[in-house]
């Protein structure tokens, strides 16, 4: 009897721990960056930490320079104030360490710029994304005949119909009808465009954010290291509802991307259904072979 309780406990979380593992999203009273699933979102965290090795001393020191004049040269220790009006040292000294402490700054920040700017020679997935008022559109540069479809939010009547009644998984305001489904340690081009206003494609876990502007093709790419479902939103202010406009992103092995996407080539609806279907049953197997340990 308490063997089986102890393997119901298990059970329950591991299913918790690979809830909570398997989508990557915001978190209430979230400081930090989320988890990174790529190398270009781990130098930005990388370049993050970096920079509060500077921003950190120097605002201590400010404040402590603040203190001394505040208690050294008040009115009732010093009547008469000081008339100096240069110092050659301390001018030499204010105009030298901020340019050291810039190009410190500046070196590794065009860095990561280039390395986001720069896609890699011959990707091996195309993709384009078309903001609209208020969903995305997505079209698979694949074969003869681009894979396309929308992606929009999910609402909450159709969690049943769509099979994402688990809302730690598939989140209000973020879980879409139609997620983006790429295979893990791939390198993806996407193309961002807009068909009415300016949007903004943006996906935090990827290190991804590049305007969608109508008439202009920006390109950005990422590769996916973890698989997962990862979420982001429209990052420009687009109208009325901008904030119902988020991106879903789902990384998974090649194999269950070849397989979606030749049943995608036909009915979106049911790949998607059938791809979260191989998903959770993998999940089932990994919980079940966790439990009977």
């Amino acid at each position: 009897m308490k063997n089986k309780a102890y393997a119901v406990l298990a059970a329950l979380a591991c299913l918790l721990f690979a809830s909570s593992a398997f989508a990557d999203k915001p978190v209430e009273w979230q400081t930090n960056f989320q988890s990174a699933a790529t190398g270009i979102m781990e130098e930005i965290t990388w370049f993050e930490h970096y920079t509060l090795w500077f921003i950190i001393p120097i605002t201590l020191f400010v404040l402590l320079l603040l203190i001394i004049v505040v208690i050294k040269f008040r009115e009732s220790a010093n009547p008469v104030p000081s008339k100096t009006s240069h110092n050659t040292a301390i001018e030499v000294v204010w105009t030298v360490g901020p340019v050291v402490i810039l190009l410190f700054l500046a070196i590794p920040s065009f860095q990561l710029l280039t390395a986001q700017l720069t896609p890699p020679a011959n990707p091996d997935l195309t993709l384009k994304a078309t903001g609209n008022q208020w969903y995305w559109s997505y079209e698979y540069e694949v074969g003869e005949s681009p894979l396309t479809f929308d992606s929009i939010m999910m609402k909450e009547e159709d969690r049943a119909a769509l099979g994402k009644e688990d809302k730690k998984e598939y989140p209000r305001l973020l879980a879409v009808d139609n997620e983006v489904v790429v295979p893990v340690g791939k390198t993806v081009r996407v193309l961002v465009t807009a068909a009415d206003v300016i949007h903004a494609f943006a996906m935090p876990a990827f290190g991804v954010k590049i305007d969608a502007v109508p008439g202009r093709l920006n390109e950005t790419w990422f590769k996916a290291e973890r698989e997962g479902l990862y979420y982001g939103q429209c990052s420009e202010l687009c109208g009325k509802d901008h904030a119902y406009m988020p991106i879903a992103i789902r990384v998974v092995s090649q194999e269950k991307y070849d397989t979606w996407l030749a049943a995608a080539a036909t009915n979106v609806g049911d790949a998607n259904k059938a791809l979260m279907a191989s998903i959770d049953s993998a999940k089932t197997v990994d919980v079940a072979a966790n439990a009977a340990q």
